[in-house]
C-alpha cells in the first residue's frame, strides 16, 4: 500500500488519521523517543484506505492493540516544517476506544515507528488531561479542543511558523 503522502521541491502533502483515546480521565498521547513534542496517534492513510481502516491498521502496527473507532470529533489543516519545507496536512481525527488487553493503560511504553523507509522509537503515555494544558502538544490547539470538547465536528487550521 502507498501512503497518501507526497513532496514537490517546496512541499510535502501528509493525509492522516488520528486517534483520541481517553480513558479513566486520561488521553493516550506519542512521541518520537528523545523529543519532546506528543502528538495523537494515528498515520498516514493509504491509497483506497479509509480512515477508519487507517487507524485500525496504524494501532495495531504500532502497539499490538486492537480498538473501535468512534466518531469524527476534528477536521484539521496543519502546515508546519519537514525536513527543510512546508508540510501541508489534512489530519481527521477520531475518538477510539482500546479493544485489547494486550498493552498498559497507564504509564509509558515503547514501540516502533515505520515511516519513509526508517524505523524509530516511540513513546505512548497516558496523560491526566488536567495535565495536557502543560505539555508541548502538536497541533497546539488541541489542548483547549480536549478540555473544552465539541458536541459536533469541529474543523481548524494550525500554522506552525
Amino acid at each position: 500500500m502507498s501512503d497518501i503522502l507526497f513532496k514537490t521541491d517546496d512541499y510535502v502533502f501528509s493525509y492522516r488519521a488520528a486517534g483520541i483515546c481517553i480513558q479513566n480521565g486520561m488521553v493516550l498521547l506519542q512521541k518520537p523517543a528523545n523529543d519532546e513534542g506528543y502528538a495523537f496517534p494515528g498515520g498516514h492513510c493509504a491509497l483506497g484506505e479509509t480512515c477508519e481502516e487507517t487507524l485500525i491498521r496504524e494501532w495495531k502496527e504500532e502497539t499490538g492493540a486492537d480498538i473501535s473507532v468512534g466518531k469524527l470529533k476534528w477536521v484539521g489543516e496543519n502546515f508546519f516544517p519537514w525536513s527543510g519545507r512546508t508540510c501541508h496536512q489534512i489530519c481527521l481525527y477520531y475518538e477510539i476506544e482500546i479493544r485489547s488487553d494486550n498493552i498498559p493503560l497507564s504509564g509509558s511504553f515503547r514501540a516502533k515507528e515505520h515511516l519513509e523507509g526508517r524505523n524509530f522509537d516511540m513513546d505512548f503515555t497516558w496523560i491526566p488531561l488536567d495535565e495536557v494544558r502543560n505539555l508541548q502538544l502538536y497541533p497546539t490547539n488541541c489542548a483547549q479542543l480536549l478540555l473544552n470538547p465539541d458536541k459536533g465536528v469541529h474543523h481548524f487550521v494550525y500554522r506552525e511558523n
